[in-house]
């Protein structure tokens, strides 16, 4: 009689190297005297076509110095391609950002300073090394404003 053995399927890898990523670009801030606040923070930001809630998640939430931050952490195994944050498009920085204005209302934040922040993490998953890159200010909310047809084109 044969017993049947349930296996635990294996993790994506893609899952495992966004992990470290993220934890290497943790100690790289603090390393650089970021005080970090919360990580994977989530909250509702609104509902969707079918009516379903939407969630958005910040990477990280931190100050630098008195600077509340953002952070955006994009991991990729190469960058071969093209940088990792190329993938922080204008949809991803609009999520960020409603979540960011939802994180400063929720806090009663709305009048402190803030800045959106990216951080690269290139680590091939069977190497030790990482190169993490800081890029600080990466999009403002002012250029997420959607231009109105009056205003001129050129000035």
């Amino acid at each position: 009689m044969r017993e049947s053995v349930q296996s635990i399927p294996a993790r994506a890898q893609h899952f495992e190297l966004g992990e470290r990523g993220e934890a290497l670009a943790l100690e790289h801030l603090e390393r650089a005297g970021y005080h970090i606040v919360a990580a994977n923070f989530s909250l509702p930001i609104g509902r969707n076509l079918r009516d379903l809630i939407v969630n958005a998640e910040i990477d990280i939430v931190a100050y630098d110095g008195p600077l509340l931050c953002f952070i955006e952490v994009k991991t990729r195994a190469s960058d071969q391609f093209a940088p990792p944050q190329t993938n922080v498009d204008r949809r991803k920085q609009r999520q960020i950002a409603r979540a960011a204005r939802g994180y400063r209302r929720m806090f009663g934040l709305m009048k402190a300073p803030y800045r959106y922040d990216v951080v690269t993490v290139v680590a091939k998953p069977d190497e030790d090394v990482a190169r993490i890159e800081l890029l600080k200010g990466f999009w403002t909310d002012e250029q997420l404003r959607k231009r109105n047809w009056h205003e001129p084109y050129w000035d």
